[in-house]
């Protein structure tokens, strides 16, 4: 109460009514008075926290309320205290989710990306931005968090894309950035890589479908019953497995199968303890190209790899008559002329755990792509130990269980996109025959472009851009 001539507090007395009015005018006040700077000047150890950054595209939700709130809570509690407290806000570019978003507002006026080109694409989406990026930013506000706000940073600006580029540059110089064809969850919507985390799962109701495939060399009755959830992967099987001790099928183990619907292309028969008995049938059908499961088990064999899906979900030529067809369409098709040969054995009920994108919410594709990547391990070695020597303190004590078989299990991190809206991997390629695979990794074009005339020689030229 009192303080009257600041026009934020009129009484001395606690209303009877919450004037809900007065929480815009007293934030205003608090802001304009710089109460949610940091005193340096005070000397004493400052306290930081800087705000995940929520979507640029985003509204308010229960989980933003939640992380405002308790951080809020800290900030104020130190500030009280004395201490120099900074509450660094800012919002995330949000690469999928922004493209999306205003790709969606495109089609609506009849244009699509591709028609206006990278350049002029991305204009537009800084023209969303500007317009309607301010949105959760408000929000945040009006939940009354004590940020200081003329600190507030996008995640595009100028030093943090130098930033981006920095530590790409230095990662990569360590080892613990490269390139590599490796299976990636795929968006056939988006048309991007996505990482694990952008995959969301859910149990949803599907078939198990159970498909014969015949020795070669055998009678009709010599062939083996695979149960699969995804038939239209059949294509691009490259072996059939059972488990070693499994004497059902050990007389079949070292022949060939021919894999339905291929025109009598053949796949090893082969043994790994992998397979399990128990599910389906205890045949397993080995498709590496997109399975995650299946390629790992083909790089320990040595398995060959094929592809047979396009970038938009259709099946490709090694599909044969089925090249050009949706990938739901083409299972369809599929079951129903397994059903006309005689290789459909039957099609049962079964819940599947889908993989669904974060962003589109299509269903994922696991598929092997050449994408950049973050070697993970001695990354997260480092973050473990931190934790071990009380570097860093996770709370409630409860939740190093699960930091520590995140990180104890993590895979290495695909951070390629291949979107026209976000951060640029800082990689130039040489142009020449020659040299047609080799590139350069800098901080600039410059920078580039001096780099690969000291490795190659001066008479070369570099592609006029970097790669998405």
């Amino acid at each position: 109460a009192g303080m009257g001539d600041s026009g934020v507090f009129t009484s001395p007395e606690v209303a009877k009514a919450f004037d809900f009015a007065a929480e815009e005018r007293i934030y205003k006040w608090w802001e304009s008075q710089g109460y949610f700077k940091p005193n340096f000047e005070r000397g004493s150890d400052p306290f930081v926290v800087s705000m995940p950054p929520p979507n640029v595209t985003g509204s308010l939700h229960m989980g933003h309320a939640m992380f405002v709130t308790l951080e809020d809570i800290m900030v104020r509690y130190h500030r009280m205290r004395g201490r120099p407290t900074l509450w660094l806000p800012g919002t995330d570019h949000a690469g999928i989710a922004t493209q999306l978003v205003v790709e969606r507002m495109l089609a609506a006026e009849g244009i699509k990306r591709v028609d206006l080109g990278r350049e002029e694409f991305t204009k537009r989406v800084w023209e969303w931005k500007e317009k309607y990026g301010g949105t959760i930013t408000n929000q945040i506000k009006r939940l009354g968090a004590s940020c200081d706000w003329t600190r507030e940073r996008f995640t595009l600006d100028a030093q943090l894309s130098r930033a981006v580029v920095e530590a790409f540059v230095r990662l990569h110089e360590k080892g613990l950035i490269y390139q590599g064809s490796y299976m990636v969850n795929w968006s056939p919507n988006l048309q991007t890589a996505v990482s694990d985390l952008e995959v969301e799962y859910s149990e949803e109701p599907g078939a198990l479908y159970h498909i014969k495939y015949r020795v070669a060399g055998g009678s009709r009755s010599d062939y083996l019953t695979i149960a699969t959830t995804r038939p239209e992967t059949l294509f691009g099987d490259t072996a059939v497995a059972v488990h070693p001790e499994d004497e059902r099928y050990s007389k079949y183990i070292g022949k060939q199968a021919i894999v339905p619907m291929t025109y009598g292309r053949h796949v090893p028969i082969i043994s790994d303890k992998y397979v399990d008995k128990d599910f389906g049938t205890g045949v397993l059908k080995i498709s590496p190209g997109h399975d995650h499961n299946d390629y790992l088990l083909a790089r320990k064999l040595g398995l060959p790899i094929l592809n047979i899906m396009n970038k938009d979900g259709t099946l490709n030529e090694v599909a044969g008559l089925y090249c050009g067809l949706d990938r739901f369409e083409a299972r369809k098709k599929l079951w129903s002329d397994l059903e006309e040969t005689g290789l459909a054995v039957k099609k049962e009920a079964y819940t599947l755990r889908v993989p669904r994108s974060q962003r589109g919410g299509e269903i994922i594709e696991p598929l092997v792509s050449k994408q950049w990547f973050v070697t993970m391990e001695p990354l997260a070695e480092k973050a473990l130990q931190a934790v071990e020597k009380g570097e860093l303190t996770i709370m409630p004590e409860r939740f190093e269980k699960i930091y520590d078989h995140w990180l104890s299990n993590i895979k290495d991190w695909c951070i390629s996109r291949q979107l026209w809206w976000g951060h640029r991997i800082p990689v130039w390629y040489i142009v020449g025959k020659d040299c047609e695979e080799e590139y350069i990794v800098a901080r600039s074009s410059e920078e580039a472009l001096q780099k690969a005339r000291e490795k190659y020689g001066k008479m070369l030229r570099l592609s006029g851009s970097r790669c998405s």
